[in-house]
């Protein structure tokens, strides 16, 4: 509501403006209103490199182009078209919140805040991603953070601290704002303030009767309004496809499929697993008696009794058990019946005796229930050398001269030819064309190809093959002709000149009504048949109105009694002529609700107001210093992608 006397944004300055500050560096940059930061320094004494300075603290032209490089990519997740050139607005405001950034820690620094590594730990912790699925913070998923923002360790502890500084600074000066009762009542009586008036509704439709162009008419306003008509550059392109088709008579004889299954026949080969117990002592003498014992029923662990360790493995393979005992004990133990007592067998660590309590096979294919799938795998891998071979073929040929048909003949490849589209695809002259989804990616490539270049191989959508693109007509993007978009342009036509009558009329309207006509007399004056409807609302009755009054209702209350003013309809169908004829005056004093928001607005406002004030004071201190030379230059050097 207070938007009606000041024109406030709700700023990120004040208890919100630290949590702007760490988005701003750490997640992109979160766009605030901020502007004529810095104290206009033309930036002497700092070097080409430096964009600005606050006490020692530099922001290099680096630092700013990463800044950029990230904001980029997070409005890239949004629109994947977005370049340099349409977010170069958001270079100033992201400067000013890094030069307010470095003068927070620079005044910290100068006055000895300190915050403890603690601290800053602690705020690390609760970063996206950092803490794992068991609620506790990891090295890995920071690390996965700091990849994902392109950010290193020090960036985030710097504006960490700065974040807290900040807080801690900027909380207590914003936090004790008052703004009495006496203060709020006088706004909130003004909201209450009601306006009685009228207004005329001059819509453009009116003024359109008996409008007939020439064709000069016609031609003239496609050559003034040109770009409005403008058709986007149409090619028609040739592909040559370079995949699973091209190579389906490819596949895997049984003789490669039988030698594919010897060469890996471990991996097809049944997998033994072995119960262990095993008994190590020092000497071989007492080895082979835990041995016999054994041997005749006794238990290895009762045989070996306590001069013996003695240990049960888990179900484990031959080579695990090696790495255990050794490969002569695993040879053994593995060539053993279940139920075997075998040793002793001397080992590094002494003299070892193995009792085998179970084995357990598991897996294991032949060659015949295996060749299904090698025979598959195979001829998926042949299939994709073979399409690899051509495309290599293809390319040699290109290198060596060969046009797009010479080299397509040569490696045999079906052609095909698009009707004339527009790079999304789409045909002007055939509605229904549809461009197959997995060329999308070639068709942008056809389109970047320049009228002599040599034909492209890009991958298709899918990783399935290639594609040979080039194009086999363009056609330059240029204004529609007249003929094919008469009926368009005759309907646009009307609509302007019908707008340019309205408005004289509504212009008209407004000044005689201004002067001291009734709007209705000022209407009927005009030889229009115009609706006047009446128009009766309080000020805070403007915030809700729906969109087709709005115009009318905020002029309402930008005049004076007596006065009229047109202006236009929003949504482009004409003007209204509104007129005031009566200002009640509003009085808030029953209204305690009323006044109690209103103060609430203001708290929060000079609340703003006290932390840019602070904020202000601190670049001044810590006397902040910008090289608009060098900030001119990386800026201008990012918009034509020079970063």
């Amino acid at each position: 509501m207070l938007s009606f006397f000041r024109r406030l944004s709700k700023s990120k300055i004040g208890t919100g403006i630290m949590a702007a500050v760490l988005i701003a560096i750490l997640a992109g940059f979160a766009l605030a209103d901020l502007s004529n930061f810095g104290t206009g320094s033309l930036g002497f004494g700092l070097g080409s490199s430096t964009l600005a300075e606050a006490g020692s603290h530099e922001i290099s032209d680096r630092e700013m182009r990463d800044a950029m490089q990230r904001r980029l990519a997070q409005v890239r997740e949004q629109n994947p078209n977005v370049d340099y050139p349409t977010i170069i607005g958001d270079f100033d405001p992201l400067l000013a919140q890094m030069i307010d950034q470095r003068a927070i820690t620079a005044f910290a620094d100068k006055y000895g805040f300190v915050i403890s590594k603690r601290l800053i730990d602690a705020e690390i912790a609760n970063l996206p991603g950092v803490r794992g699925l068991n609620g506790q913070p990891s090295v890995q998923g920071y690390q996965a953070f700091l990849a994902q923002q392109r950010l290193t360790d020090q960036q985030v502890r710097q504006s960490i601290t700065t974040e807290l500084v900040a807080k801690y600074l900027l909380l207590p000066v914003s936090a004790e704002a008052r703004v009495p009762v006496g203060v709020a009542t006088p706004y909130a009586s003004m909201l209450l303030e009601e306006r009685v008036g009228e207004a005329a509704v001059v819509p453009f439709t009116a003024f359109t009767a008996g409008l007939k162009p020439t064709d000069a008419d016609l031609q003239n306003y496609l050559t003034a309004n040109r770009n409005r008509y403008m058709v986007p550059e149409q090619r028609a392109v040739r592909f040559a496809m370079i995949g699973p088709e091209q190579v389906a008579g490819v596949a895997a004889t049984d003789q490669e499929a039988a030698a594919y299954y010897k060469a890996n026949q471990a991996s097809y080969a049944a997998k033994e697993t072995r119960v262990l117990t095993q008994a190590v002592v020092p000497d071989q003498q007492a080895a082979a008696a835990i041995a016999a014992k054994t041997r005749s029923g006794t238990a290895l662990a009762a045989a070996a009794g306590s001069n013996a360790a003695v240990t049960t493995l888990d179900p484990q393979t031959r080579d695990a058990y090696a790495s255990v005992a050794g490969a002569k004990a695993a040879a053994a133990a593995f060539s053993a019946a279940s139920g075997a007592v075998v040793g002793p067998v001397q080992s590094e660590f002494g003299w070892v005796v193995v009792k085998v309590d179970s084995v357990k096979t598991a897996g294991g294919k032949s060659f015949e229930t295996a060749k299904a799938e090698i025979v598959a795998k195979l001829t998926a891998d042949k299939r994709k050398q073979a399409i690899e071979d051509i495309v290599d073929k293809v390319q040699d040929a290109l290198d060596n001269g060969s046009n797009f048909a010479e080299a397509a003949a040569q490696a045999k490849l079906p052609v095909t030819t698009t009707p004339l589209v527009e790079v999304n695809g789409r045909s002007r002259a055939d509605p229904d064309y549809r461009l197959p989804a997995n060329l999308a990616g070639a068709l942008k490539a056809a389109f970047e190809i320049a009228a002599n270049d040599p034909p492209e191989l890009p991958a298709l959508a899918d990783k399935s093959g290639y594609v040979m693109v080039a194009p086999a007509e363009i056609v330059a993007a240029a204004p529609a002709p007249l003929a094919s978009i008469r009926d368009r342009v005759v309907a646009d036509w009307t609509v302007g000149q019908g707008m340019a009558r309205a408005r004289a009329a509504a212009t008209a309207i407004a000044a005689k009504a201004s002067g001291g006509v009734a709007l209705a007399e000022a209407v009927k004056q005009s030889g229009a048949d115009l609706p006047v409807r009446p128009l009766q609302a309080r000020r805070l009755q403007v915030a809700q109105a729906n969109a087709d009054v709005m115009p009318a209702l905020r002029t309402l209350f930008s005049l004076t009694a007596g006065k009229a003013k047109m202006v236009p309809d929003t949504q482009g169908r004409g003007f209204f002529v509104v007129k005031v004829n009566t200002i009640k005056p509003g009085n808030a004093l029953l209204q305690a609700a009323l006044i109690a928001q209103m103060r609430k607005e203001l708290q929060q406002a000079t609340a703003d107001d006290y932390a840019r004030q602070f904020v202000a004071a601190i670049r001044a201190d810590v006397k902040v210093r910008r090289n608009d030379k060098a900030i001119d230059s990386v800026k201008r050097q990012i918009t034509s992608g020079g970063s």
